[in-house]
């Protein structure tokens, strides 16, 4: 590549930008057959799409943007099954239920917001998906035993 930087070729550019992306698709073919593999259960490949769909919303970058999946009924509906039975299917395979992994996971990332971004707690509430910021300051206690401002002050 560093050869090709110092030529004259006028797509130069282009080429070597092919080359670096090349490289980044073998490597994730290699990254892929080392951890692959088919799951015989349907309820295993539910929890694991499940839990997979449930990381991709993080982390929220932005506050205008709220979070699109709230619930299991949200998580049933995008994977085409019914809500019990992605309950059914999370609780097998995790012994923890789909309601449970969706708080713990709001929670962490609501910890996260509140201790490393300048938000206030209004913002973070709509970032979370919380339509007003008492829904969210009653869950972050119910959930953690102290309310969101002073987890915030604590650090400082």
């Amino acid at each position: 590549m560093i050869e090709e930087q110092e030529s004259d070729y006028t797509f130069k550019d282009e080429l070597i930008r092919n080359y670096i992306s090349l490289i980044i698709h073998e490597a994730l073919k290699m990254h892929l057959s080392e951890h692959y593999h088919q799951t015989k259960k349907a309820t295993a490949r539910v929890t694991s799409v499940f839990l997979e769909l449930l990381e991709r919303q993080f982390p929220i970058e932005t506050p205008g943007y709220p979070l699109p999946l709230r619930t299991a009924q949200d998580y049933a509906r995008y994977l085409n099954v019914h809500t019990n039975y992605l309950n059914r299917a999370v609780k097998e395979i995790t012994g923890k239920s789909t309601t449970a992994h969706i708080t713990e996971r709001i929670i962490a990332e609501a910890k996260a917001l509140l201790l490393h971004t300048d938000w206030n707690v209004s913002e973070v509430a709509y970032a979370l998906g919380f339509d007003y910021p008492t829904y969210f300051n009653n869950f972050f206690k119910k959930h953690t035993g102290t309310n969101p401002r002073s987890l915030r002050e604590e650090v400082v």
